[in-house]
């Protein structure tokens, strides 16, 4: 598994491209994209670009991490 390249959310862009959402998990950037077309993932389709917004995105990973409550 590769390591993250963020230390802390603050560091995260507003919106996070499939690239960036792989480079947080620590996973391939292909790993990265296929996630973003899962059912319930929080995407923003704008046009044929998706887009993750930074304060969803932290809540699906503290859902799916257990700190989710």
């Amino acid at each position: 598994m590769k390591e993250s390249a963020y230390r802390n959310y603050e560091e995260l862009p507003l919106f996070l491209n499939s690239e960036t959402v792989a480079k947080v998990l620590g996973v391939s950037p292909s790993s990265g994209y296929e996630l973003m077309h899962e059912p319930g993932f929080p995407v923003l389709r704008i046009g044929n670009r998706m887009v993750v917004p930074k304060e969803q995105f932290i809540q699906w990973v503290n859902e799916h991490t257990g700190d989710g409550v």
